[in-house]
This record gives structure tokens, C-alpha cells and sequence, in this order.
């Protein structure tokens, strides 16, 4: 037994007298229990005290460093692997991990910190949410357990997995909406994580949503600005005369540049929208894309057009029968359409990180750029309309001109000559009056032709209907051919010659199509010296010498029926040319 602590003197209460301590019981001034106290147990535990306010100001300040370095930056993926890491250090865990919760309560993305490579490759693809994950999904609120595998929840891990035993949760929160949870595992140097480890957790949590929520506001107002540069060149695009297809095609272009996607595309409607028809796509390998129809369905490109509504799809290749395998994502569609009518879709995909860390705000702003297309759309056919207009007003003026003054006179001058007969009496020169006369009348004839080919409607026409299967042909090819039509096609080729030179040139186009790998098809249409000459030439892999047959041969017995050849061969240039003759009978 130790002395008992020496008690100094006190004070009597008079002034300048002091008495010792025996002048007072120690019982009197309650001090008995000293006695039973161990001075060395104080001092310890006011050592480990200290120790431990020493340790949770280290702690505190580890904390205030981590939430300073995970605001300091506005890039996500930069801030999300600093929350684990800084999660790690603070509550000396070996894993990490951040599950970020779809719009479905679904993990949608998964990253870890301490997990190897390998060891990664091994374990398989991340978890779905079930389990424990899934339970703190269903319920965001902290989560600390000793050993997660004899929960109640616990599903086990899959094979390959590291093992596992103290957890503790947190949600990570971004304003109204759980973003996420984080989680760690495997408390290191303990059994399992303390009351303190679950509130740091929180607090990071906490810290960690608000970082998230600015690096995404930032990262949308970015977005933004990309978009509506993007929106701007296509307006200067507006401002000038419009092409349909080039101006279609820089929406693609730019709208894939924009979203960062593999693939992106613009679907027109049908006249009678019974199906769409894909008039550009921007990405790679999609060239066969151009010119898919796509029968009008209550599917999603459906529902675009027919509600005029846009929607986010999880996987772009499962919206409809594409007719090759598509990029493995998220998409946005978008109508284009104006207050009168609908004219397609804007398929863009986007990546799958975009989507699964919360950037919905593409879906508005891709919508503002479809506007922008169908405004691209509208122009482009108004300036078509207005230049048929303008050439159907210059073919009246035309044929006018060329009857009140060309026919008229070309009329006058014959009957001038033909009173010239009647003062000559040398036959030779009456001869040539009645041959000039003659040739006059014919004039006149083929004058009145061109009159009436003027002022016909386009549509009916032979030029027209060329070009009608020279356009329809670049549904199939990928590209517009070529078109160069020459001579009185429309007065000298017969109503017999005429569906038999389209249906060569239907199939002649087809071949092109279907065997030659051509991206450049150059086609003519030629009335030379009382013939008809259709010639097809593409810069394909040529032929390859068999003797002709399917199609070819087909091309080949019309030419014999109407009195005429069929030639094909290498082109001077490489590729195929195809050379289909046929004599003009009146």
C-alpha cells in the first residue's frame, strides 16, 4: 500500500494564521477516497486520452485534406478516384468501392480501388446490386457490419473473389437523389470498422456528393457549349442554299462529335410513313447503314416519330432489325420535326459512362439540335420547290417565246419562199425553195416537241424517270451515281424502247450494288446517231471473266430483241463498264 498523497496546510479562515493539517479531520474534507486511488491509472488514462483527442485531430484534418482535394477538381473520374482513395486512408480499409444507382435502383457502374488487375479479370464483370449492395440501395443509410457474410442479405461472392469480412456503407448523395454508395471492406488492423469509421464515412459521403455535383453541373455546362456551337455552324449552313444530304450529313457529323458516340444518324420518314429510311450516318463501319428501310413500327423510332417525344434507350441494337451489329450502348432519339409535319428520327449513341454517372442533359440538348435539322429539312425543300418554280417559269417563258416569235417567223419565212415560186421559172431553184420549205416545216415540228416537252410536268417525262432510278439506286449503293443525259432523249426514244432501257438500268445499278464494291458509279444516257447508248461504269473490283449470266445475260437477250448490242468490260480505269445499244426506229 502506497502513502497517501501529502495534503497541504489550509487555512483556518483567519486572516495571516495558517494550521496545519492535523488541525483538521480528513474525513472533514472528503478526501478519504484518495486513498483507493492509483495516481499512475490517472495519468495513463489521461495518456490514452489525449492520445485519442491527438488521433481524431489527425483524423479531422486527413478528412478536411480529403474533402479539399476531391472539391479541387471539376473532372468526375478524377474526383471519384480520389473519394476511394481518400475513403482508404481515412478509415485504413484494403477496398473500395463506388456503386452508381441507375434511374431503375440498379448499379449501372462499379468502381473499386485495391483490387490488382488480375485479379479483376478473374472475378468477371461487376456486381448487379444484390446482396448487401443491394440492401443499402433499397435502404441509403449507413451500414457497418463485423462480418458481412453471415448477414441475412449476403449472397456470397462469385468465384475468383477476394475474401471479405467488415463492411460499412454510406450513400453519396448529389441534392434530392441518391447518386450512389460507397462501400469498404476488410478494416485493416482491427476486426471490424468502429462507430467513429462509419461517421468519417458519412461525412466523406457527404462531401463527395456535393464535389459530384459540381464536376456534373460543370461538366453539363460544357456540353452545353459544345451543342450550341454545334447548332450555330448549322444555322450559317441555313443561311445559304441548302443541300439536304450534306446538310444531313454535318447534323450526323457534328451531333457524333458532340455526344462522343461510335454512331450517329438521321431516319426520314416515307411520304406515306409507313417506313424510315436512313438518309446519313456518321461512325465507323456503317457505311452499309445509308439507305436501310425500316418498317414504321409501335417500337421506339416508332413512337419518335408518331409521338413526337424523345427517348433514351439502354441498348441501341435492340430497338429494331438492323441489318448489321450496331455499337453496344445508350442512344438518344429525337424527332425531327416541325409543327406540321414530322420527318424523322436523330439517333445518337452516347457512352455508357455519360449515361451511368447521371448526364441526362444531352437528351434536351439533342433535341434543340434536331430542331435545328428540321429547320435544315424545311429549307432544303422550300429552295427545291423554289427552284422548280423557277425553272418551270423559265420553260413557260421559253416555250412562249418559241412560239409567238421562232415558229411565227420560221412560219413567215416559209411562205415568203414558197410566193418565191411563183416568179422563178428555173426548176433547179424551185427545187431548192420546195427543200428549203421543207426543212423549215420540219423545224417548226421539232420546235413544237420541245414546246410541249417545256410545258409538260417533269415527273411524266423520260429524264425524269432516269433520274428517279439513278436516285433510288442510292438506297442500295451508299452514294448518289453519277448522271449525264444527252441528245433529244425525250422526242427520239419510242414508248417501246423506254421500259426496257429502265429496267437495264435497274439492273445494271443492282450489279453495281450487290458485286462491285463501288464507291463511285458514273452513269449516261446518249441518243448518238439514231441510236440509244447506256453506259454504267464503277471503279469496283471489275469483272471477273466468267461469261455472263443472272442479270447480264437478262440486259444482254433485250438489247438482241430490240436489234441491238450489250458490251461489258474492264473500264480504262479499273472497275466494270457496261455498254447497252440499241437502234431508234421512227
Amino acid at each position: 500500500m502506497r502513502k497517501s498523497p501529502h495534503i497541504p496546510a489550509v487555512y483556518t479562515g483567519r486572516v495571516g494564521q495558517r494550521e496545519s493539517q492535523d488541525s483538521w479531520p480528513v474525513s472533514d474534507l472528503g478526501l478519504s477516497s484518495l486513498e483507493h486511488v492509483e495516481l499512475d491509472d490517472l495519468l495513463d488514462e489521461l495518456l490514452v486520452r489525449a492520445r485519442k483527442i491527438t488521433a481524431d485531430r489527425k483524423r479531422i484534418r486527413r478528412l478536411l485534406d480529403a474533402v479539399v482535394s476531391i472539391g479541387s477538381n471539376l473532372d468526375l473520374d478524377t474526383i471519384l478516384d480520389r473519394i476511394l482513395t481518400a475513403a482508404c486512408e481515412l478509415l485504413d480499409a484494403r477496398y473500395a468501392a463506388l456503386g452508381v444507382i441507375g434511374p431503375d435502383q440498379r448499379l449501372i457502374a462499379f468502381r473499386s480501388l485495391g483490387l490488382t488487375p488480375e485479379e479483376r479479370a478473374k472475378i468477371g464483370g461487376p456486381p448487379h446490386g444484390h446482396g448487401i449492395l443491394g440492401l443499402l440501395i433499397k435502404e441509403p443509410h449507413p451500414i457497418r457490419l463485423r462480418d458481412l457474410t453471415t448477414h441475412p442479405a449476403s449472397v456470397g461472392f462469385p468465384p475468383n473473389h477476394p475474401p471479405m469480412k467488415s463492411f460499412v456503407g454510406a450513400p453519396v448523395r448529389t441534392r434530392d437523389r441518391v447518386f450512389g454508395n460507397l462501400y469498404l471492406t476488410e478494416k485493416q488492423g482491427a476486426d471490424e470498422f468502429t462507430l467513429e469509421d462509419e461517421q468519417l464515412l458519412t461525412a466523406l459521403a457527404t462531401a463527395a456528393g456535393v464535389a459530384i455535383d459540381n464536376a456534373r453541373l460543370y461538366a453539363e455546362g460544357k456540353q452545353r457549349q459544345r451543342w450550341l456551337e454545334a447548332a450555330a455552324e448549322i444555322t450559317d449552313v441555313l443561311l445559304g442554299e441548302v443541300d439536304q444530304t450534306a446538310a444531313l450529313d454535318l447534323v450526323a457529323r457534328r451531333a457524333r462529335e458532340v455526344a462522343e458516340g461510335d454512331l450517329a444518324m438521321v431516319l426520314l420518314a416515307s411520304p406515306g410513313q409507313n417506313e424510315l429510311v436512313v438518309e446519313v450516318a456518321a461512325g465507323e463501319k456503317v457505311h452499309n447503314l445509308v439507305g436501310t428501310r425500316l418498317p414504321l413500327r409501335d417500337d421506339a423510332l416508332g413512337k419518335v416519330v408518331t409521338e413526337r417525344r424523345q427517348l433514351i434507350v439502354d441498348d441501341v441494337g435492340k430497338i429494331t432489325s438492323w441489318p448489321q451489329a450496331m455499337p453496344d450502348g445508350p442512344a438518344i432519339l429525337v424527332p425531327l420535326a416541325t409543327v406540321e409535319e414530322a420527318h424523322g428520327v436523330l439517333l445518337v449513341t452516347t457512352p455508357r459512362k455519360s449515361m451511368s454517372l447521371g448526364f441526362p442533359a444531352d437528351a434536351s440538348m439533342v433535341a434543340t439540335f434536331a430542331g435545328q435539322a428540321a429547320l435544315a429539312l424545311e429549307r432544303a425543300r422550300a429552295q427545291a420547290v423554289q427552284a422548280s418554280l423557277a425553272v418551270m417559269e423559265d420553260r413557260g417563258r421559253i416555250a412562249s417565246d418559241l412560239h409567238d416569235l421562232v415558229i411565227q417567223r420560221l412560219f413567215a419565212t416559209g411562205l415568203r419562199l414558197q410566193n418565191a415560186l411563183n416568179i422563178t421559172s428555173d426548176p433547179r431553184v424551185a427545187e431548192l425553195i420546195n427543200n428549203t420549205v421543207d426543212e423549215l416545216d420540219a423545224t417548226i415540228r421539232d420546235i413544237r416537241a420541245s414546246i410541249f416537252e417545256l410545258r409538260s410536268v417533269s415527273d411524266g417525262n423520260l429524264r425524269a424517270e432516269i433520274r428517279t432510278v439513278v436516285d433510288s439506286a442510292r438506297n442500295t449503293l451508299g452514294f448518289t451515281p453519277q448522271l449525264t443525259i444527252s441528245g433529244p432523249v425525250e422526242q427520239a426514244v419510242p414508248s417501246s424502247v423506254r421500259p426496257q432501257l429502265l429496267a437495264v438500268l435497274r439492273e445494271a445499278l443492282s450489279n453495281v450494288a450487290r458485286h462491285a464494291q463501288a464507291t463511285q458509279t458514273e452513269v449516261r444516257v446518249e441518243v448518238i446517231d439514231d441510236a440509244l447508248v447506256l453506259t454504267v461504269a464503277d471503279n469496283g473490283r471489275g469483272t471477273q471473266g466468267a461469261a455472263p449470266r443472272g442479270g447480264l445475260r437478262t440486259m444482254g437477250e433485250r438489247a438482241a430483241r430490240l436489234g441491238g448490242v450489250f458490251e461489258v468490260g474492264p473500264g480504262p480505269q479499273g472497275g466494270t463498264v457496261i455498254r447497252w445499244c440499241v437502234p431508234l426506229t421512227t
